[in-house]
């Protein structure tokens, strides 16, 4: 007891004398024993002793009693824990009388050691201790908590239970379901749920399901409003606190809030309950709502609260899931549809172009063979042109019904017993001509099999044609080897290219429908991309795989093995030989083989050449000297637009963007006209690459393109394109365009050539400038010395010869006044042309300056026969650059004397509202309408005849001046002839 632990000072402490156990120094030595192990043992013991059980334990119980210790814990076990007195008195009773030890793994005691009956589990060993004679006096008891242990795996299970039911639910409301069943196994730590899920806009929850007690009660709401009182919903919602906040609510009983007892029990205690939120993994509100009933036997937060967030968790995760699988299969649904739609459109509309084109090709055909009414040469190539591209589409539209009908599985087969190398080598000889044409070897190994085998031979026919056309489409330099052999039961076809090949990534996708490899080198880069995927889809019906192998820049290789006999094959479409009617190879490969002459280059004046010879006699636009690249990798269409342009430009053509990149960087063309989509180099990746040029970002670039519609015309030209003409085009439109192109072009040219003039001009009119400036300064020098010079010569002279000079002095005199005037106006224009003008503003009387200046100018101007006028109203007050306005009025009084010597001149001076006039009227020459702009400039004068003097530089300067003042000049005609000049100035200064 003295070894220093808490419980033992704590049991020295206590006065055990009015206790059933008497004072410590009366204690038996077995019990002094026993409690000297207990409290050096540090795994939790208890010793009850005697008839009373009275309790003692160690440091380590001490957790297990909770508030019990250190006040109620010592004593008997009756009044320390009187919940467990019926349970644990009994089984001391037995114990007393066995003799026997007893033992329990996690066993529940109800103890209440925290304020409340807590549900609790003890691992614990009752062991009785004997007297000398055999007499139980009492029982020592190692004990362990596995509370937290129990309570774990049960809520582990839980969780375990709730993933794996729900976890794998296609709806939202499947996976709550199959939740709460989970749940629902768990009464003890959820007495009871109600699991509600939101409505799309997020304003309504319903009720899912529920567990536990009152599952089937009326009193749960099937709908609850999830607004908030401010939003128009209910006051002292259950939901709508957690659904505006997305946080756990408590309440403490929902009896209350729900209005009616949840249990039918008569006294109905109050029932809390915890409000978890369902977070959506994305968005910004919850899926739903989890009420969970609160169990009265455990502590509310901690372990407990985590165990609740982490079931709303599962749940939340469970519903997401589930939704985000439901939508992938209704995307999937949707998708489907479409795609049913799509074929069903695609063979409705294959239908539907059928009889056009029959129409189209039958009379097209009947007038190009017929003798009777031949038809002259240019007529006749051009409906050879429109025969073979009517041909073209006729065998697209075929290909789309042929796959449509595949792929829905509508298509009728007649197997029938065939020479297979025999009908093979009939149907690759159609090649043999045009793979002469584009330097091809055809190369053919098809030895007699020793059986027919069953096919249907249009079928058979479309395989061959469109793997021998997708052979020369990609093949530029060496051939085709076809090879046919039976091997394993199986009649197997080997079509091998020398061509470009294809990347090993993309030869998974290269059966699959539309899919065509990007950026490989091909004759051509149209097609529908859907030619492989017919060749699979017709194998298929033949029981047969097709397979490929291809090394990139070597070669592909297709395998096509379809099985020897008819055993795998419906026996309702199984035709005897002979039982069909033959057609006509050649007709059914012609569309091939002229798809493929459209891929190569004309030679010389063929095909479409000379379809448009007759164009030519009419030309769409006028003769100009311009040079046009047709880029495209269709031969018809190069050939056809340069049938519509070469009579009015020079017509080149490349058949992709790589080639015309070449050609362009050799010799820029004056406008580029580009296919969108091409093999190599593509249309946007000419633009790019030009654009990308300085030396070429300026040629006009025109897209051509298939894709019609606003958004592809937007892309063509945010791209860079100067336009973009949507296929098919009128030859008109394409002329239009053309020749708009080529104008603006040219506008752009000129307009860069007058730029480049225009700053020449005024790197000119700056050097002048500055030279005026500077011949202004240095004049000044000697100008004054010249006017000190007079004065001293005037000042030295006798009266006699100052009679006799005294004119001529004066005439001097004043030339040299004059040149000084000129000196200071080439340096005042030099600076007023450097920038902004200075004003040095000051409050002045506007009148008294004008006064004093018609006083200077009153000498001159009466000697000239003019009369002067001068009308002033009274101050005119207001903030002036005086130096400045000096000039004005010198240079207004200047040029009245200059257009109109001999005539009356009139000043006026007066303010009109916030603002100074100054009028200056004269009876001359006057100015014209015409001139009354010009006369403003620089170096112009009203007349240009050379009678009248002066550098034009006076009203200029006067201009400049006023509008650094914020204010107007003008000029109108004087009544009865003569210029009136009208200056306005603010009172109140020049704006900052």
């Amino acid at each position: 007891m003295r070894g220093g632990s808490v419980m033992g000072r704590l049991i020295l402490e206590r006065d055990w004398s009015g206790t059933p156990l008497g004072p410590i120094a009366s204690w038996p030595p077995t019990l002094r024993t026993l409690v000297s192990m207990c409290l050096t043992t540090r795994f939790p013991m208890f010793i009850y002793w005697g008839p009373e059980r009275v309790q003692l334990y160690n440091d380590a119980g001490i957790p297990i009693m909770g508030a019990k210790h250190p006040d109620h814990a010592l004593g008997p076990l009756r009044d320390v824990f009187p919940e467990l007195w019926p349970q644990l008195g009994s089984m001391f009773d037995e114990l007393e009388r066995t003799k026997q030890a007893n033992w329990a793994e996690s066993q529940s005691l109800p103890i209440q050691r925290g304020g409340f009956a807590e549900e609790a589990y003890f691992t614990w060993s009752y062991t009785p201790v004997l007297d000398d004679d055999g007499t139980v006096v009492g029982f020592y008891t190692p004990a362990l908590e596995t509370t937290g242990q129990v309570l774990g795996q049960r809520r582990l299970r839980t969780l375990h239970l709730l993933t794996q039911r729900a976890g794998g639910a296609g709806s939202v409301e499947e996976a709550c379901r199959a939740g709460l069943d989970a749940l629902a196994e768990n009464p003890a730590d959820l007495p009871f749920t109600w699991l509600y899920v939101t409505d799309a806009g997020g304003t309504r929850a319903s009720l899912v399901g529920s567990t536990g007690m009152g599952a089937r009660s009326s009193a749960v709401p099937a709908h609850v409003d999830l607004r908030t009182p401010e939003e128009g919903g209910p006051s002292g919602g259950l939901l709508s606190p957690v659904a505006s906040t997305r946080q756990a609510w408590r309440v403490d009983d929902v009896n209350g809030w729900l209005g009616a007892p949840l249990a039918p029990e008569a006294t109905e205690p109050p029932r809390p309950a915890l409000v978890l939120p369902l977070p959506h993994a994305e968005g910004d509100r919850d899926l739903g709502f989890l009420v969970v009933g609160l169990s009265p036997f455990l502590n509310p937060s901690g372990e407990y609260r985590g165990f609740l967030e982490l079931v709303a968790g599962a749940l939340a995760t469970a519903a997401s899931s589930a939704r985000a699988r439901q939508e992938a299969v209704e995307r999937m649904e949707r998708l489907a549809a479409l795609d049913r739609a799509k074929t069903a459109f695609f063979s409705n509309v294959s239908h539907e172009f059928r009889t056009p084109l029959t129409l189209m090709l039958g009379p097209v055909g009947d007038a190009l063979s017929d003798p009777a009414e031949p038809l002259a040469p240019r007529l006749a190539e051009r409906l050879s042109l429109v025969q073979r591209n009517a041909t073209r589409l006729l065998k697209l539209v075929n290909t789309l019904l042929d796959f449509t009908r595949a792929e829905a599985g509508r298509v009728r087969a007649a197997f029938q017993p065939t020479d297979l190398s025999a009908f093979t080598a009939e149907l690759v000889s159609q090649f043999e001509s045009i793979a002469k044409r584009a330097q091809l070897t055809l190369t053919l190994d098809l030895p007699p099999l020793a059986e027919p085998v069953w096919v249907d031979r249009e079928m058979w026919e479309k395989i061959v044609f469109n793997l021998l056309s997708n052979a020369m489409k990609f093949t530029f330099e060496g051939g085709v080897h076809v090879r046919l052999r039976a091997e394993e039961g199986r009649a197997r076809l080997t079509v091998r290219d020398t061509g470009s090949g294809i990347p090993e990534a993309e030869l998974p996708h290269i059966f699959e429908r539309f899919h065509r490899v990007e950026n490989a080198r091909s004759r051509s880069h149209e097609g529908s991309g859907i030619g492989l995927s017919l060749v699979q889809e017709l194998t298929k019906l033949h029981g047969g795989t097709v397979g490929v192998t291809s090394t990139l820049g070597q070669g592909t290789t297709f395998c096509v093995a379809v099985p020897l006999g008819n055993g795998h094959l419906p026996r309702e479409q199984l035709v005897p030989e002979g039982g069909i009617p033959t057609h006509s190879v050649a007709r059914s490969a012609s569309a091939y083989v002229e798809e493929i002459r459209g891929w190569l280059a004309p030679t010389g004046l063929e095909d479409g050449a000379r379809v448009l010879e007759g164009v030519r006699a009419t030309p769409l636009l006028p003769p100009m000297s311009a040079r046009v690249l047709v880029v495209d990798d269709n031969a018809d269409l190069r050939t056809y637009i340069t049938g519509l342009l070469d009579a009015s430009v020079t017509v080149e053509t490349a058949e992709d963007g790589y080639a015309a990149l070449q050609a362009i960087r050799a010799r820029p063309p004056d406008l580029v006209l580009s296919d969108v989509m091409m093999p190599r180099l593509g249309g946007f990746g000419l633009l790019r690459e030009l654009r990308a040029d300085p030396r070429l970002r300026a040629i006009p670039f025109v897209l051509l393109s298939a894709r019609a519609g606003e958004e592809a015309s937007v892309e063509g030209l945010e791209a860079g394109a100067d336009d973009y003409l949507v296929k098919p085009f009128s030859a008109r439109e394409l002329a239009a365009r053309v020749r708009t192109q080529l104008e603006m072009a040219r506008v752009r040219r000129e307009v860069a050539e007058l730029s480049a003039r225009e700053a020449v001009l005024q790197d000119a009119v700056r050097a002048r400038d500055e030279f005026l400036s500077v011949v202004s300064h240095e004049l000044k020098t000697p100008l004054a010395g010249f006017r000190l010079q007079l004065d001293l010569i005037e000042r030295g002279l006798g009266p006699d010869v100052h009679a006799r000079l005294g004119e001529r002095l004066l005439f001097t005199r004043r030339q040299v006044h004059r040149l000084a005037t000129v000196v200071e106006t080439l340096l005042d224009m030099s600076q007023l042309s450097s920038g902004p003008v200075r004003l040095n503003v000051e409050d002045m009387d506007l009148a008294a300056l004008v006064t004093e200046e018609v006083a200077q100018a009153r000498e001159e101007l009466c000697r000239e026969g003019c009369e002067l006028t001068l009308r002033i109203a009274g101050p005119v007050r207001g903030r002036f650059d005086k130096a400045r306005l000096e000039q004005v009025v010198q240079g207004l009084l200047s040029n009245a004397l200059k257009y109109g010597p001999g005539k009356p001149v009139e000043v006026h001076v007066e303010q009109v509202g916030p603002h100074a006039r100054l009028t200056v009227v004269d009876h001359g020459m006057g100015v014209r309408p015409e001139d009354r702009e010009r006369i403003w400039k620089r170096f112009e004068r009203a007349v240009s005849v050379r009678n009248f003097g002066g550098l034009g530089l006076g009203l200029w300067i006067a201009r400049q001046v006023v509008d650094a003042h914020g204010g107007s000049v003008s000029v109108s005609e004087t009544p009865g002839g003569g210029a009136t000049f009208t200056v306005s100035l603010p009172l109140d200064g020049p704006r900052v």
